[in-house]
């Protein structure tokens, strides 16, 4: 018994998102949360806020069954790169700089131990 979560357009990089990600990959959930809720990165709040709604997810699908939290693990989290918003800033010499803002999507997937 498996649930995902997908968070898209995030407007944080993937490389910083992936670094918060490497913490939580393979771990119980209730683990998995105390440690990005006390992470002082900024994407650890994305991150929180998709793994709860993944919980949720799971605890909709699979509600007569006897669960809890600390039954579930993060079978899969893999963080992709979304659209680049493109920005321009004056440069010298009458240049253009380009400034690239990066966006991001999660997909989170958490199953049961039992299985």
């Amino acid at each position: 018994m498996e649930a995902r979560a997908v968070a898209k357009y995030m407007r944080t990089s993937p490389t910083k998102m992936r670094r918060v990600v490497e913490l939580i990959k393979g771990k119980n959930v209730e683990e998995a949360l105390n440690i990005l809720h006390f992470s002082p990165k900024r994407s650890a709040k994305f991150i929180e806020k998709t793994l709860r709604s993944a919980v949720a997810n799971f605890f909709e699908v699979y509600e007569g069954k006897k669960l809890t939290v600390k039954d579930l693990y993060i079978k899969k989290i893999a963080v992709d790169g979304g659209p680049i918003l493109r920005r321009f800033r004056p440069m010298s010499m009458g240049r253009v700089g380009r400034i690239r803002r990066r966006t991001s999507h999660l997909t989170i997937v958490i199953e049961n131990k039992e299985n």
